[in-house]
């Protein structure tokens, strides 16, 4: 039986989820909406992956899933979480007036198009952070350290053969390296803004993929990179899948003023993000990746421009 507190959790959960302009429906059928795929569905490094370079099914997430925005504004939508009027912030300031809030953590999609699109995945946790973990490294490490450790892997699931040979059955790659990221922190949350235009490889591979948008099942997961043999295995932070988007079904919202953010990482040159996406076309399009596999495409190579001008968004 259920306890009382497992109730009112439920509760809060189901009402962010269910507020969110795309729903939340099952894995094998999500069409324009989203879910969470199986752990299992992404290769990680296992328990003695310096020795043997072997990597084991991810098994279970160290957050649990707690909702997804699909919207777009006329800027660049960042900085969500420090606004009190965003949507799955309310709820908890609602629900939990008091100390001891659940942890939240948000990975911002920044998607390079003129309609500033963004792909929003929200993640929680009410279990405290155990101490020294590679969890609570990061999130009182600086930029330096996150962006040398945070993860993606984005799996194609289902999509046409031109964007399958542009990214690759699985991409992945330490996100920081290759993108521009932002960190907000606050008392109950971090939150992640990923610029995918700061890349001109990323942005020409988004722009292609996003004329597809309505036919993709994509899964995109987050990881803390284990470097040590002591951090293995490593283990999913969170995972989501979006499926057959519609760019109509996107909450349009309007902009308000830029909110400041102490722990920011400033922009870096734009030739120095052109020798870091050269280096990530040729991680993801032209040599071997973590599990062996390659691929290749001439739409990476693609030169788009591209602009940082990131803002936080109110009442949505």
């Amino acid at each position: 039986m259920a306890s009382v507190g497992d109730v009112k959790e439920s509760e809060w959960i189901d009402r962010i989820i269910s507020e969110g302009a795309v729903p939340l429906l099952e894995p094998d059928n999500c069409s324009n909406g989203w879910a969470t795929p199986p752990g299992d569905a992404f290769m990680v490094r296992g328990p003695e992956y310096f020795k043997t370079r072997v990597k084991v099914p991810a098994g279970d997430y160290l957050l649990k899933p707690l909702g997804f925005d699909w919207i777009k504004s006329s800027v660049k939508i960042g900085e969500i979480l420090n606004d009190p009027n965003n949507r799955v912030r309310k709820v908890i300031d609602n629900e939990f007036p008091a100390a001891d809030k659940p942890f939240v953590w948000a990975f911002n999609l920044q998607v390079p198009t003129k309609d500033n699109y963004s792909a929003i995945a929200y993640f929680t946790t009410t279990e405290p952070v155990v101490e020294d973990s590679l969890m609570d490294k990061f999130l009182k490490g600086d930029n330096a350290f996150r962006n040398s450790r945070l993860k993606l892997i984005a799996n194609i699931v289902k999509g046409p053969w031109i964007v399958r040979k542009a990214v690759g059955e699985q991409a992945i790659c330490v996100i920081g390296r290759a993108l521009s990221c932002k960190y907000c922190t606050g008392e109950n949350f971090i939150e992640v803004d990923i610029d995918i235009g700061s890349s001109m490889v990323a942005s020409a591979i988004v722009h292609l993929a996003f004329g597809y948008i309505s036919t993709l099942t994509v899964d995109l997961a987050f990881l803390i990179e284990s470097q040590v043999e002591s951090e293995l295995p490593e283990k999913l932070l969170g995972a989501f899948r979006f499926s057959d988007l519609d760019p109509a079904s996107a909450r349009a919202i309007e902009p308000s003023s830029v909110v400041n953010c102490d722990d920011v990482q400033t922009s870096l040159p734009t030739r120095l993000w052109k020798s870091i996406g050269q280096g990530f076309s040729h991680i993801l399009h032209s040599g071997p990746q973590e599990d062996g596999s390659s691929s290749g495409s001439q739409h990476a190579k693609l030169a788009l421009d591209h602009k940082h001008n990131p803002t936080d968004i109110k009442n949505w």
